[in-house]
């Protein structure tokens, strides 16, 4: 789902959070159809549970006073897509055949499962899949290796093959988790090289905005591939910020996963800080970690010879310790020959720049400011980074 996009009004992420936390199924579905109704349906209207909805809201009416789009909007948002095609997040919690408790973290639901010993399991198409000649040259690379988790090597099992890498939870206890996907864009150059008009991507644009095509769009009623995948990233703050918040989930709460359309400075470090929680020990140990990461990507070997696109920031942390790793190298290809890129310029097509050191940048500038506007930590005791 994708109705954060009507959320992002300053005070929206409280109720967010205190909704995702709800017991009652029945109360928390009326709550999400309120929160995306046009902003004239009138509580008289409501009876029944929706009612009881009604005066939840009214102990906090900063999302019910701020401005959104009609349901028919939401709907078309929803058939966007605005997850990277390749490998979005998801944060499935006790998912069948899955141990109580783990997250599992994939495009496709069941193609990662945990296996004993802090090990995870995930399917690839083959031996000389994209992300495992990614995992391969990175294990080998003695900066790279340090930012992701660790291979363990590809195992053909019954027709099909997987790559076993760390377990990233092993260790941690009910963990709060954050996915953050990285640069201005998830999607690679071949995906937008067909310069080919499609009057389906353009009445997907009109749905979700009509006033998005210029006034020749609407006059072919056709776009391009690669124009709509760039409206589609700037309904998030990936071409702003080199980042965006993909999902996360907290202790105790079921897992967000609709928070692509999180966009303004604002909204986004108000989502930290919930996601945060006042422990400003952690994030000043995030921090430290990110700013580590930052330096080994600069040093990398693998990066330097690499465009990196769709891969995400995975953030873990409990009352003992904090985790960051990068994730999901499906897409991390070979730069041409002859062709350099930095990490922080701006994509053109056919320069292969991605922006994720870019999006470190952001990142960690947002984090310190966060930082800074964190009041003292009082009687909350010492933690440290761990891998």
């Amino acid at each position: 789902m994708t109705s954060s996009i009507f959320l992002t009004m300053a005070g929206w992420t409280s109720d967010k959070f205190r909704l995702n936390c709800l017991d009652n199924q029945g109360l928390k579905r009326t709550l999400l159809k309120m929160l995306i109704l046009d902003n004239g349906s009138k509580s008289e209207n409501i009876d029944g549970a929706d009612r009881a909805a009604a005066e939840y809201l009214s102990v906090d009416q900063k999302v019910a006073n701020s401005n959104s789009k009609s349901l028919l909007s939401f709907f078309a948002i929803n058939a966007l897509e605005l997850s990277a095609p390749a490998s979005p997040v998801l944060l499935q919690q006790n998912a069948p055949a899955i141990p109580s408790g783990w997250l599992q973290l994939s495009g496709h639901p069941k193609s990662i499962a945990s296996m004993a010993n802090g090990i995870v399991r995930k399917r690839v198409s083959g031996a000389d899949d994209a992300e495992v000649l990614a995992y391969r040259y990175l294990s080998a690379d003695s900066y790279g290796a340090k930012v992701a988790p660790k291979f363990l090597g590809v195992r053909h099992l019954q027709g099909e093959h997987f790559i076993e890498l760390q377990d990233l939870l092993h260790g941690f206890q009910d963990p709060n988790v954050m996915d953050i996907k990285m640069g201005f864009r998830t999607f690679s150059e071949n995906e937008v090289s067909n310069t080919k008009l499609r009057e389906d991507l353009y009445k997907k644009m009109i749905a979700v905005d009509p006033n998005a095509p210029t006034a020749e769009e609407h006059q072919r009623k056709a776009i391009t591939k690669l124009r709509y995948m760039l409206f589609r990233e700037n309904m998030s703050s990936s071409q702003e910020k080199g980042f965006r918040i993909e999902a996360l989930k907290m202790r105790g709460c079921s897992p967000i996963t609709d928070l692509k359309t999180v966009k303004s400075s604002h909204a986004i470090k108000d989502t930290i800080t919930h996601f945060i929680d006042g422990r400003k020990v952690v994030l000043k140990d995030l921090l430290k970690r990110l700013k580590q990461m930052r330096t080994l990507i600069e040093k990398s070997e693998f990066f330097r010879q690499h465009q990196v696109v769709g891969s995400s920031i995975f953030i873990v942390y409990d009352n003992h310790k904090v985790g960051a790793w990068l994730i999901d190298f499906a897409k991390a290809l070979p730069l041409p020959e002859g062709v350099r890129v930095d990490h922080r310029s701006r994509w053109g097509l056919g320069n292969c720049e991605e922006g994720l050191l870019y999006g470190f940048d952001e990142l960690i500038q947002t984090l310190e400011e966060i930082y800074k506007a964190c009041p003292p930590a009082v009687s909350e005791s010492r933690r440290f980074y761990r891998r």
